[in-house]
């Protein structure tokens, strides 16, 4: 059998992630540490390997509970190759350090079980309960595979530059930062979008490090429904602007 198809045939790599293709990662398992991974994300497989659900402590399902922020992972452990995607989301593999990552976990696809994760809060400049940005600061050494809605835009923030994002394209950022959230708007109230714009809610970042910014409000897409409470109300996190843009609700 002939076919072009076969131009996509296996990358060889020593390394213990690779991007197979731009939506597609390989992850080798040699028997010693496991890789936490988005349940459901395997597509493929070769060798000896076990899934398993990965055990939440009693502090990780009241902080899921109390702010939708986290991790549904499941354990890959043995000896073999694995292949995780996500709805075809574009990937990209980070090298955690001292430094710290900061992310919001429905842009996580893989990590080294090694590293340790905790739901930190992004406070709003106006103090308002439920308009803050629940997100998840990942530390230790590791590595960590995010996803993207497209190719994503890196942006340096030094001293003498601080950088703004939407609130609802931010995926991740230094976590060395220091992080305001804020509403740009010319109105008294603070839950009308910025003029007729659509613009609203943004983060801005001050110090040194980056901010990593997809080209999509909206997805991912596995969360790509009218969200609940007043984080979709306020258009922040997974599903803000997606339920602005289904109930119109801004003048």
């Amino acid at each position: 059998m002939q076919s072009p198809l076969f131009n996509h045939a296996e990358q060889q790599s020593q390394e213990r992630y690779t991007v197979q293709n731009p939506q597609l990662l390989r992850v080798a398992l040699t028997g010693h540490d496991d890789i936490l991974a988005r349940k459901g994300s395997m597509v493929a497989y070769q060798g000896l390997v076990d899934f398993d659900g990965e055990y939440q402590s009693s502090s990780q399902r009241r902080a899921r509970a109390h702010t939708g922020e986290g991790l549904d992972l499941m354990r890959c452990s043995g000896q073999g190759t694995v292949y995780f995607a996500n709805l075809a989301q574009h990937i990209h593999v980070v090298d955690v350090d001292h430094e710290g990552l900061t992310v919001d976990s429905a842009y996580v696809l893989a990590l080294d079980s090694t590293l340790n994760t905790e739901v930190i809060a992004v406070d709003s400049q106006y103090g308002i309960s439920g308009s803050g940005k629940y997100q998840l600061n990942v530390s230790g050494r590791g590595k960590v595979a995010l996803m993207t809605s497209g190719q994503p835009l890196m942006m340096q923030v030094t001293p003498e530059k601080y950088v703004s994002v939407d609130a609802d394209a931010i995926v991740a950022w230094s976590s060395g930062l220091r992080v305001q959230m804020q509403a740009q708007t010319h109105s008294s109230g603070v839950l009308r979008r910025r003029g007729n714009t659509g613009e609203g809610w943004e983060l801005s970042f001050l110090g040194q490090g980056f901010a990593l910014v997809q080209p999509s409000e909206v997805m991912p897409p596995q969360n790509a429904a009218i969200g609940q409470g007043l984080r979709a109300q306020y258009g922040v996190g997974q599903h803000g602007a997606h339920a602005q843009n289904q109930n119109n609700v801004w003048g």
